[in-house]
């Protein structure tokens, strides 16, 4: 028998034949990555870069041939030995899938607003950071960066601002969970695609979380009948650093001596010009250097799985000495089919961070005077210069490197973010299908930080001290899912989804700070055990340490009916209940319908054959906001220390009354839209336009003094955000003797309005709020010129007796006498509303290919707004025009120099700065840049095979390379791109009060870089 048996499986190997091929597109290029399986197997392969496949199968066996976007080729082997295969597009996936949440859907069918960009696309421009790879690529998604430390993510805006003090933050939901994370935490390397839901009638399934926007991240996972394949890729990144315009020695003497101040220069000044110092120079490192490196590894396996698991490196270094980012990055997901109706996975997504020397910025290097000697006979580096009138620490590569233990500051994170799902058909019921969703994420971050005697300190004996934070939060989602798509007659298409789920954060942190540490070796650990012994101080403030635990309960129901592809229409009910709002008002109802029409599916439009694709589409929706403090239904009492003779004890006030019918701020939203695809499909786009008003806003209203209370959170208010998108895409050379040519553009307006205030106010000038204004306003004089010398006599007729020309004119709103004079000097009363939001902005993206040689360009542009940049203001100290500090290079008034821009250095002054000194940060915020400039090149031979690689590509990229139309680039050389929060002490960009921080600034934060990258990818 066994004999038999031998013979039998000799016999059915003898019948196996090695095939042989290639697969083609429609136009006869080969299709790498396209994928052939024994049809009933769970055997296949994948086509190398040129097309070509091989593999073993039966004689008589069928090869199922497939790629995305194109119909699956079932091919009979008849026992050939060579088959090559072409493949059509596939007419319903020539329009994109789109993920809508809950979902997907052909991008024919979807009715909401809703912005896709491919993986593929996306890393057009290479980044560790999503936001920044966005950055232009979307109409209506406006991405800022609020810092340039290494690691620093993105403010991200949807459609403008909504709110006063609740959240302006999208949703993140990655994988089909709600994300606690931050979009940096995401590699982009990762990415299938990003689609992103704008207006109500696509957030409304969301429900209050998706106030602002929902960002759905899809990643990349393993897929059935895939060969196992590993890829790497990996870039370095050198950088070029963008100096500040700091005067040298020659300008720096003239300009302290038209001033008249600080004459007598300090014991390491040189007067004379000999010395000239280029602190920045001395300071930054040579040549900061970043790299990045992602592996993977995909498949399937032969029980109906899948699977793909990733790790990733990035190291990220500042150019100021000490600080750098370093990110370690595991990724994984699985997929398994069981049985006919099971279907289960996870995905993980867990990061490892180590961030140093965060609170390092440039402003005290910045501020060193250009004429002072930080150098000894010998040739070695001071500990301090003596100024004029200051003494400072000498900031250089040197003196950082030598601090050892005297300094650290270090930040861990640890953040894993996971989720889980079972998938159940139902039996007896076709289209029936049960979804299970399970949601687990935790992130601790542990800071710990030391200075030691004297550093960064002119005395040194200065008190050295440390200090540790640590916080925790855990959030559990849990999201149970019905869906029921069935097609009835071949025309009528419905698409039913119903959600019960619940989510659950908790949040907790602690601070801890001491002086007098035993030793610098001691640093910021245990500091319970590292006192000198001797006026030692451990400080535990109250009002450091927090918790909260918030919670949200969640019913939603979607209905989404086509009949014959034509008529699109999509219904959404949503009712959450959150535990931050007050009792009998935690419920809120989300209503949103949207419909479609695809025009070109008619019959009149059958002869029109230049139009591919027409929609009109329409929508309504309401969403709400409730992300404000737990507990702020409850009022606040804060901690005040008391001392009873030599008793130390703590009372209690309050500071924040309670709000017993604190509610929902809620949004209602109309969206009216066109898609088309023109000229076979070679030109396409979408013209939209949005009304969005947001009511009840969440806002901290003051009260007066009498009333012994600061403030209460009420619901008082209310904005509008009203625009216009339009976005366009087209292939110009489509594969014309091996050459290729793409291009888009994206153009979007927001026009922001506050509309109400609280108790009928129309002006709140304590926190610039203004009805009939944006909420990013800056309210302030208006510069108009400097006061010329023939205007002697008139300076003084508005500014009073210090009145004198060189000085800033500003715009005057009083009244005037019959003579023409004013009435009255310059005062507080000609502060101007003055609206800081650009006109328009938008993005643009090239790519043109040669056989194997691609030549990109990614860039962005803005029109109008105010960039407020405080090293030219009032706050940074580095523009005071007194010869205290050092000064930014300015062209600046004198007799001889009448058409300056800047007053003169004689001129009054106002707290050591220039009358009127903040008006001289306010720029127009305009400018177009280049991104990136990427040349790459697929690299194809023989050698290839014999590695075992598939796919080889080379590339180079210069980020941030040129910089057009920018007023505050031809001023300064900088990036016109805001770097700070307004209030951010440690940037000097306090330009603006805490109640301004939502405008963001330019400051003296890490300067911006232009970057010069080399990477390669490859798959074996």
């Amino acid at each position: 028998m066994a004999v038999i048996l031998s013979i039998f499986s000799l016999s059915l190997y003898a019948q196996n034949v090695t095939v042989k091929g290639h697969v083609l597109d429609e136009r006869g290029q080969g299709m790498p990555g396209a994928t052939i399986r024994i049809k009933g197997a769970t055997r296949g392969t994948a086509t190398d870069i040129n097309g070509s496949y091989q593999i073993s199968a039966p004689k008589n066996a069928t090869l199922e041939v497939t790629s995305v976007g194109y119909v699956t080729q079932a091919v009979a082997i008849d026992g050939r030995t060579n088959i090559n295969v072409t493949l059509v597009p596939d007419a319903k996936t020539l329009q994109d899938v789109v993920v809508v949440g809950y979902g997907s859907q052909r991008k024919e069918s979807v009715t909401g607003s809703v912005a896709s960009i491919s993986g593929a696309k996306l890393n057009e421009v290479a980044s560790a950071n999503i936001a920044q790879a966005l950055q232009g690529r979307l109409p209506g998604v406006e991405i800022q960066q609020n810092s340039t430390k290494p690691g620093a993510t993105a403010q991200i805006r949807i459609r403008g601002t909504r709110s006063i003090n609740a959240s302006n933050d999208p949703l993140i939901v990655l994988d089909g969970i709600p994300f606690g994370g931050t979009i940096a935490d995401i590699s982009p390397d990762d990415i299938k695609s990003i689609d992103i839901l704008k207006d109500a009638s696509a957030t409304a399934i969301y429900g209050s979380r998706g106030a602002n926007g929902v960002i759905l991240v899809t990643t990349r996972r393993g897929s059935m009948g895939q060969a196992p394949q590993i890829s790497y890729s990996a870039y370095g990144m050198v950088k070029d650093v963008m100096k500040y315009p700091m005067m040298n020695a020659t300008e720096f003497i003239a300009l302290r001596k038209r001033a008249g101040l600080y004459t007598v220069p300090g014991s390491d000044e040189d007067m004379t010009g000999a010395t000239n110092t280029d602190w920045q120079s001395l300071f930054y490192r040579k040549t900061p250097f970043s790299q990045n490196h992602d592996l993977n590894v995909m498949g399937s396996t032969a029980s109906n799985g899948s699977y793909k698991f990733g790790l990733g490196y990035y190291n990220d270094q500042s150019p100021i000495p000490l600080q750098q980012y370093t990110r370690i990055a595991l990724r994984g997901s699985v997929d398994q089919e069981i049985g006919k109706y099971f279907r289960i996975g996870f995905t993980t997504n867990t990061n490892y961070s180590i961030t140093d020397g965060n609170n390092l910025t440039a402003s005290s290097m910045l501020a060193l005077s250009p004429i002072a000697n930080p150098f000894n006979a010998d040739g070695s580096t001071k500990r301090i210069v003596n100024e004029a009138l200051d003494q400072a620490w000498v900031y250089t590569r040197n003196t950082m490197a030598g601090l050892g233990d005297s300094y650290a500051n270090r930040t861990k994170d640890f953040a894993s973010y996971n989720s889980a799902y079972l998938e159940m058909k139902i039996p007896g019921v076709t289209g029936l299908k049960y979804r299970l969703n399970l949601g687990g994420n935790i992130r601790n971050s542990n800071n710990g930080s030391y200075t030691g005697q004297g550093v960064f300190n002119s005395n040194a004996q200065s008190q050295n001290s440390a200090s540790i934070t640590n916080s925790q939060t855990t959030q559990w989602t849990i999201e149970n899912l019905l869906f029921y798509d069935r097609t009835f007659a071949k025309k009528h298409n419905l698409n039913l989804t119903a959600l019960y789920s619940a989510e659950q954060t908790n949040y907790n942190s602690s601070y801890i700070s001491r002086v007098n540490i035993a030793g610098d070796s001691f640093q910021y650990f245990n500091l319970g055990q590292t006192s000198t012994g001797s006026n030692d101080d451990i400080s535990i403030n109250p009002a450091s340490q927090g918790y909260n635990q918030s919670g949200l309960v969640s019913l939603m129901g979607r209905a989404i009916y086509t009949y014959d592809d034509k008529y699109l229409l999509t219904v959404t009910y949503r009712r959450d209940a959150s535990s931050r709002l007050a009792e009998g008002h935690k419920w809120h109802n989300y209503p949103a319908v949207s419909a479609g029409w695809n025009i070109d599916k008619e019959s009149f439009m059958k002869n029109v054959s230049w139009i591919n694709a027409l929609k009109v589409r329409a929508g309504y929706g309401e969403t709400s906001n409730q992300s404000i403090a737990p507990y702020a239904t409850l009022g606040q009492l804060t901690v005040r220390p008391y001392n009873f003779g030599t008793t130390n004890a703590n009372g209690y006030y309050v500071s924040q009354l309670p709000n017993p019918l604190l509610t929902w701020e809620f949004s209602k939203t109309k969206n009216l839209a066109l898609d088309f695809s023109l000229f076979h499909n070679r030109l396409s786009g979408t013209v939209e336009a949005y009304d969005t008003r947001t009511s009840n806003l969440l806002l901290t209203v003051g009260l007066p003094a009498t009333s012994g209370v600061a403030n209460y959170v009420g619901n008082v208010g209310s904005t509008s955000n009203k625009g216009f998108e339009i976005s366009l895409n087209g292939t110009i050379i489509d594969h014309k003797n091996g050459w290729t040519w793409d291009a888009g553009v994206n153009v979007y307006r927001n026009v922001n309005r506050v509309t109400a205030l609280a108790s009928g106010q129309t002006r709140d000038e304590n926190n610039w709020l203004f009805v009939g204004h944006p909420l990013n306003v800056i309210f302030d004089y208006q510069k108009i010129g400097i006061w010329q010398t023939s205007e002697a006599a008139t300076v003084k007729q508005y500014e009073g007796p210090s009145g004198v020309p060189g000085m800033i004119k500003v715009l005057y709103t009083g009244t005037y006498n019959a003579d023409g004079s004013p009435t009255r000097t310059t005062s507080a009363a000609d502060r101007q509303i003055l609206d800081a939001d650009p006109k328009f902005q938008g993005g643009f993206n090239t790519r043109v290919a040669y056989k194997n040689f691609d030549f990109s360009v990614v860039g962005a542009f803005v029109n109008g707004g105010i960039l407020n940049s405080t090293l030219y203001g009032a706050n940074s100290y580095m523009n005071l025009e007194s010869g205290r500090n050092a000064n930014i290079k300015i062209d600046y008034w004198t007799p001889d120099n009448p058409n300056a821009k800047f007053p003169d250095p004689l001129g009054p002054k106002g707290s050591n700065n220039p009358m009127y000194g903040s008006t001289l940060g306010y720029f127009d915020a305009s400018y177009l840049k280049i991104r990136a400039l990427t040349f790459g090149y697929n690299v194809e031979g023989k050698w290839m095979k014999a590695i075992g690689a598939k796919r080889l590509r080379v590339y180079a990229t210069a980020q941030n390379p040129f910089i057009f139309f920018s007023p505050y680039y031809k001023q300064s050389k900088q990036d016109p791109e805001p770097n700070s929060y307004a209030n951010d002490s440690s940037t000097m960009a306090v330009a603006y009060g805490s109640g301004q921080a939502r405008l963001l600034t330019v400051g003296t934060n890490v300067p911006n870089t232009r970057n010069y990258l080399l990477g390669l990818n490859v798959t074996f």
